[in-house]
C-alpha cells in the first residue's frame, strides 16, 4: 500500500448499504462518484459482510474510495483483517480504508455469540496483531471508531486518526484537539433536505431510533451536554436537531461547515429520507456536492 493511500478527500457519503441490492448498490456507487465525492462510507451490520462488500463497491465503481465504518473487531480475527485490507487494496489501486469498531455488547454478544470486552483495551490488542511482524503498519489506512477521549487517543496513537458517528460539531472540536495535527478526523452528519420540522424531525428520530439504546453513544451525548430525559421517548427537538440537519441546502451546509470550522478533515453525509425513496437520496448527493 503506498504512502498517500488515504486520498480520503473533503467530502464522503455514508450509506445504509443493507437497504439494497446488487443493482442498488451499483447505482448508488454511480451516483456518488458521478456527483464528485471522494468517499463511500457502509456499516457491517446484519446484512452483507463487510469485506466481501467492499470488493463489490470497489468493483464497481473506478476511483471512489471505499470505507468500512465499521468492520466489527468481533466479526472477524485481527490476521484476516490484515489480509482482507492488503488484498482489497492490492486488487482495487489502493481505494480501501479500514475502518475499525468495538461495536455494541449487544451485537457482540446476542448476535455473534463472544464475549464483549473492555473496548479501550481490546482495540489496542487487535491493534496490536494487525500490525504484528510488520514494519509498515503505521502507514496502514486505518482510522477508529473513535467517540470518547480514551478511544481517540488510542486513534492518534495506533492508528491514521478516526472516524465518529453520531457526534456534534463539539464532539468534532474536542476529537481533533485529542488527535492533534496529521490526523484523519472524518465525522458521520445525517443530513435531510426537510423544511417542515415536525416531518424532518420525524425522519430524523425514526433513523437514530436504533442508535438510541446502546451505551456507547447515549454515554457520549451525555458527555457533550445533552441529559437522560433529552435521549428519551425518541429524543427531543434540541437533539434530533443537532444529530439531523435540516432544512434548504445552505442551511445544511452551514452545519456541514461546523464540522470543518471544529477540525474535521472530512465529513461523511449520511442522507435521511423515506427509505425507498432513493430520488430523495440522490437529491441531497447533489445538493451537497459543492459543500
Amino acid at each position: 500500500m503506498r504512502d498517500d493511500s488515504m486520498r480520503i478527500g473533503r467530502l464522503g457519503i455514508w450509506y445504509p448499504t443493507d437497504r439494497l441490492d446488487a443493482a442498488g448498490l451499483r447505482d448508488l456507487v454511480r451516483t456518488v462518484e458521478d456527483h464528485g465525492y471522494s468517499t463511500l462510507w457502509y456499516p457491517e451490520a446484519r446484512g452483507y459482510e463487510s469485506f466481501s462488500l467492499a470488493g463489490f463497491l470497489l468493483g464497481a465503481g473506478t476511483r471512489l474510495m471505499v470505507g468500512s465504518s465499521i468492520a466489527s473487531i468481533y466479526a472477524r480475527d485481527a490476521f484476516a483483517a490484515r489480509r482482507g485490507l492488503i488484498t482489497l487494496n492490492a486488487l482495487y489501486g489502493d481505494r480501501f480504508i479500514l475502518g475499525l469498531g468495538v461495536s455494541h455488547a449487544p451485537m457482540v454478544e446476542r448476535l455473534r455469540g463472544h464475549a464483549y470486552e473492555k473496548p479501550v483495551p481490546a482495540m489496542r490488542a487487535y491493534l496490536d496483531a494487525i500490525a504484528r511482524d510488520q514494519p509498515e503498519a503505521g502507514r496502514w489506512p486505518i482510522l477508529l471508531a473513535a467517540l470518547g477521549p480514551r478511544m481517540l487517543a488510542l486513534a492518534a496513537e495506533r492508528a491514521r486518526g478516526a472516524v465518529p458517528y453520531n457526534v456534534t460539531p463539539e464532539h468534532t472540536r474536542r476529537a481533533a484537539a485529542i488527535l492533534g495535527p496529521g490526523k484523519v478526523l472524518a465525522v458521520e452528519q445525517k443530513v435531510c433536505l426537510e423544511t417542515d420540522p415536525a416531518r424532518a424531525r420525524a425522519l430524523g428520530r425514526r433513523e437514530l431510533a436504533r442508535y438510541m439504546t446502546l451505551p456507547n453513544y447515549r454515554n457520549n451525548w451525555l458527555r457533550l451536554g445533552f441529559t437522560e430525559a433529552e435521549l428519551e421517548d425518541g429524543g427531543s427537538d434540541r437533539f434530533i436537531d443537532a444529530m439531523v440537519l435540516w432544512g434548504e441546502a445552505e442551511a445544511v451546509k452551514r452545519g456541514l461547515r461546523a464540522h470543518f470550522e471544529a477540525g474535521a478533515t472530512h465529513v461523511c453525509i449520511q442522507p435521511v429520507h423515506e427509505e425507498e425513496d432513493r430520488a430523495a437520496r440522490d437529491r441531497i448527493i447533489a445538493a451537497l456536492a459543492d459543500t
